[in-house]
């Protein structure tokens, strides 16, 4: 592929990544705000989560997340 032929290409995808971003604005000018002007959220819905450290024997046997078990090693 010549460097006119990637040019063309790249030209063809902005014009396409345009004409996709001006269809997006025009959908989002017609849709309500988001929230919608609804309430405020139910204050009793809403779940308290303590700032005090959660007791250490919570996370006995458990594997760090991503990183696989503490006794083995990784392949």
């Amino acid at each position: 592929m010549s460097l006119q032929d990637d040019l063309t290409a790249v030209r063809r995808n902005l014009d396409e990544l345009t004409r996709s971003v001006e269809r997006l604005e025009r959908q989002a000018a017609h849709r309500p705000p988001a929230g919608g002007g609804s309430a405020p959220p139910d204050p009793s819905g809403m779940v308290t989560i303590p700032d005090t450290p959660y007791d250490s024997s919570l996370w006995t046997d458990s594997d760090d997340e991503g990183l696989g078990a503490r006794d083995r090693r990784a392949p």
